[in-house]
C-alpha cells in the first residue's frame, strides 16, 4: 500500500495496556477505504443517471464524512480533547440529517424538533460506537461489510433506493478491499480516520432503509455492535468510569481474555451477522406485526447468546 510509510512515520498505534495487538502497527487504512469507495461512487455519479436530489444527497453525504475523516485523521496523529470531538462530529451527522436526507419522518406523531434531535443524538453514537467497536483485527470488516452487501443488494431489489445502494456497494467495496492488509494478525488499521466515517455512512444507510417503512430490518442488521457497545457504555457509566477513556471491557475484548482467539471471535461475529441480515430480510418480505416482532425478538436472542459466550470463560476438555 502506497500510503503506508507515510502512516508508519506519522500515524503508529503502538501497544498499551488496553490494547489488543502486540507490536506498533500503522493506522490510517480508512483513507484507502474511503478513497475507493468515494471513487467508485464518483464514477457512478458521473455515468449513471440519477435524479438530481438523489446526487445532491449523495455528495454532501461525501462532503460529511470527508470532513469527519479529517477530525479523525487529526485524532489518530494528534489526540483531540473529547469535546472538541463529539462537537465535531454532531456538527457532520446534523449536516447530513437535515441537508441529505430532510424528507424522512420515523415517528410522525412526534414533533419535528424532537424527532430531529433523537436522529442526531442516534447518529453521534452510532459514529462512536463504530469507532470504539473497531477494537481488533477484521471487527469492523465482520460488521459492516454484511450489512453494507444487504444494503446494496437491497438498492437493487427494494425497499431502498438505488442512490443509497450505489453508495453501500461502494463502502461494501472499499472494506473488502482493505480487508486482506487487517486480517489477523493485522498490517494496518483503519484508524480513527477510517471508523468514523464509517460509522456516518452506515447510519445514514440505516437511517434511509427505516425512512422506506422497514424500521425493523434497519435495528436489526447492526444489532451486535450496537448492543456490545451500549450496553459496555451503560455499565461503564454505572460504575463511575470516565468512558471517554481507553478499556478492554467490550464482550469482544473479554473474549480474547477468556480464550478465544482472534479469528474465532470475528468468525462468530460474521456469522451472526449473515443470520441478522437473514432475519432483515424475512421482516421486510413480511411486514406483518408479528413477523416484525419475532424478527427482531429472533435477532436479539442471538446477538444475547454470543455476547454471553464472549463474556464467559471458554470451556475446555483440557482444562
Amino acid at each position: 500500500m502506497l500510503l503506508r510509510p507515510l502512516l508508519v512515520r506519522y500515524a503508529l498505534a503502538r501497544p498499551n495496556a488496553r490494547s489488543s495487538h502486540r507490536v506498533p502497527t500503522p493506522q490510517g487504512g480508512g483513507i484507502a477505504v474511503l478513497a475507493g469507495a468515494f471513487l467508485a461512487l464518483g464514477a457512478a455519479l458521473l455515468f449513471l443517471p440519477m435524479p438530481v436530489a438523489a446526487r445532491d444527497a449523495l455528495l454532501l453525504v461525501m462532503a460529511a464524512s470527508i470532513l469527519l475523516a479529517i477530525v479523525g485523521a487529526w485524532d489518530d496523529i494528534r489526540p483531540l480533547p473529547a469535546s472538541i470531538r463529539l462537537v465535531l462530529q454532531a456538527l457532520c451527522v446534523g449536516l447530513v440529517l437535515l441537508y441529505a436526507a430532510p424528507e424522512i419522518r420515523l415517528f410522525p406523531a412526534l414533533p419535528l424538533p424532537l424527532e430531529r434531535a433523537l436522529a442526531l443524538i442516534a447518529g453521534v453514537w452510532f459514529v462512536n460506537l463504530t469507532n470504539f467497536m473497531d477494537g481488533i483485527d477484521w471487527i469492523t470488516v465482520m460488521g459492516i461489510v454484511p450489512l453494507a452487501g444487504a444494503l446494496a443488494l437491497a438498492g437493487i431489489a427494494g425497499p431502498l433506493d438505488p442512490a443509497s445502494g450505489l453508495l453501500a456497494a461502494a463502502l461494501f467495496g472499499g472494506l473488502l478491499g482493505f480487508a486482506p492488509f487487517n486480517k489477523p494478525s493485522a498490517r494496518l488499521f483503519l484508524g480513527d480516520v477510517g471508523s468514523l466515517p464509517i460509522g456516518l455512512l452506515t447510519a445514514y444507510l440505516l437511517y434511509r432503509l427505516a425512512g422506506t417503512g422497514a424500521f425493523t430490518a434497519a435495528l436489526i442488521l447492526p444489532l451486535y455492535h450496537v448492543l456490545d457497545a451500549t450496553i459496555t457504555l451503560m455499565r461503564r457509566l454505572a460504575r463511575g468510569e470516565k468512558v471517554w477513556e481507553a478499556h478492554r471491557s467490550h464482550f469482544y475484548q473479554q473474549a480474547t481474555s477468556n480464550g478465544y482467539g482472534v479469528s474465532e471471535i470475528v468468525a462468530q461475529v460474521a456469522l451472526l451477522n449473515l443470520g441478522l441480515v437473514a432475519l432483515a430480510a424475512m421482516t421486510i418480505a413480511f411486514p406483518n406485526v408479528w413477523v416484525q416482532f419475532a424478527g427482531l425478538f429472533a435477532a436479539l436472542l442471538l446477538t444475547g447468546i454470543l455476547l454471553r459466550r464472549f463474556s464467559r470463560k471458554r470451556f475446555s476438555l483440557a482444562g
